[in-house]
């Protein structure tokens, strides 16, 4: 029982590196080919390990032992498939590589094959054949060594042509790390069984060195990506999933515009270096606003800023919120403003709110996604921000119904291109 340990411990190893690689990414098709093929690799050691060192009656039964390990070699050149078609391959025709991976598991399916057919040929002359170097000469031992060795050089051809197509860093690190574990496995095949679970162990440690620079590398990306999205988009993908957050939905928000006076002419006027430095300044100052009540800002366009409130995630009272923002964007700007500007080139800030049924959701193309909203009420917040001054804040009726504010004043209704009618307006003071 004792010479059984090491081969447990290296399975336990393998079947945990399954469950990790699963746990941690298991809607990625890519993780679950891995995941699979390291579980696989678990159960062909165990169960091989274990015919070899307690023995068996019947020898047929060590056929059927191999076929966790056909499954693995098929397994993993399946992943490879995956990854190869998540990389774009530019005018490359890839039609060529597939094929031959194709091939490669019909050599791992072989191996299975032969070793159901030829059982005690495979245990006599194949396995563990670094024991007695003559095995390598034998016909049994290549019956089983060709299909495998094919299987092999069909990945790592496959491994080189993919990485001639650039894959990102974190595709490219565990690929890497693939390619370099596979001699160690392939070679466990035939070692014996004490040196078979070494070897077998490093390519696992190198297998699981790659894939977790391939997670960090992931994390840290998906850190950096996350700064270009709300934190509230990224609240509804984790809270509903992205099918479910992929849903239109039509709800009443309050929509929130705002952009400088005088911009134009002052971008003009100053070198671009210059001009980013105040749109970074200004859009911070808004984004802690925004923040700090839990809007969302939906877009930055140049010096407008348009930004929703009650989407992606529902708030009762978004047409008060909505207000308070403004309030707040108006007072954080205007420092900004001041900040930069100068005699004869003077910013000022403009907002402008409106509430309405709307229809949002996450929308776009193949290669990218984005959270919108469609309504006249976006339509309305914007023609506002258009209409007002520097320090006015014009307020469509609806919020101002909603919000029930002691503070707006009523406006002369104004004519706003794009509504039939005349538009009922408020005004928040400045204070």
């Amino acid at each position: 029982m004792d010479a059984l340990i090491p081969q447990v411990l290296v399975s336990l190893v393998a079947l945990g590196m399954a469950l990790a690689f699963i746990s941690a990414d298991r809607e990625s098709p890519t993780s679950r080919s891995l995941a699979a093929t390291l579980a696989l690799i678990g159960v062909a050691i165990f169960l091989n390990g274990g015919y070899h060192v307690l023995g068996s009656a019947n020898p047929r039964l060590s056929g059927w032992l191999a076929l966790p390990e056909a499954a693995a070699t098929i397994v993993v050149l399946e992943w490879l498939l995956r990854v190869r078609r998540t990389v774009p391959a530019g005018v490359l025709d890839t039609r060529g590589g597939d094929w031959m991976l194709r091939l490669g598991q019909l050599s791992g399916a072989l191996y299975g094959v032969f070793a159901i057919a030829a059982p005690e040929l495979r245990i006599n002359e194949f396995q563990f054949a670094a024991r007695n170097l003559d095995s390598l000469t034998r016909f049994g031992f290549w019956l089983f060594a060709v299909p495998i060795l094919f299987s092999g050089l069909t990945g790592l051809i496959s491994i080189l042509l993919l990485l001639r197509r650039q894959p990102d860093r974190p595709e490219r690190v565990r690929v890497v790390g693939v390619a370099v574990s596979m001699p160690f496995f392939m070679t466990s095949f035939v070692l014996p069984e004490s040196v078979a679970a070494v070897t077998v162990l490093i390519g696992e440690m190198i297998l699981l060195i790659g894939a977790t620079q391939y997670h960090v590398l992931q994390g840290q990306r998906g850190q950096f990506m996350s700064r270009f999205l709300s934190s509230q988009v990224a609240e509804l993908v984790r809270r509903r999933g992205m099918k479910q957050a992929m849903e239109q939905n039509f709800l009443e928000i309050t929509v929130v515009v705002c952009d400088l006076r005088g911009f134009t002419a002052y971008a003009e006027a100053h070198p671009s270096s210059r001009v980013i430095e105040v749109l970074r300044d200004y859009y911070d100052a808004v984004g802690r606003v925004v923040a700090e009540f839990g809007g969302t800002i939906k877009d930055y366009a140049g010096d407008g800023i348009l930004i929703l409130v009650g989407a992606p995630l529902p708030i009762a009272d978004h047409a008060a919120i909505g207000v308070r923002i403004a309030h707040g964007v108006r007072d954080a700007a205007s420092e900004v403003t001041r900040r930069w500007s100068h005699d004869g080139h003077r910013l000022g800030i403009g907002v402008g709110v409106a509430s309405g049924f709307v229809t949002v959701g996450i929308i776009g193309s193949a290669t990218r996604l984005e959270y919108t909203a469609v309504g006249p009420a976006v339509n309305l917040a914007s023609r506002l921000c258009e209409q007002a001054l520097d320090q006015e804040i014009l307020i469509a009726a609806r919020t101002a119904e909603l919000a029930v504010d002691s503070r707006l004043e009523s406006r002369v209704p104004l004519a706003i291109k794009g509504f039939a009618e005349p538009v009922s307006l408020y005004l928040l003071p400045a204070g």
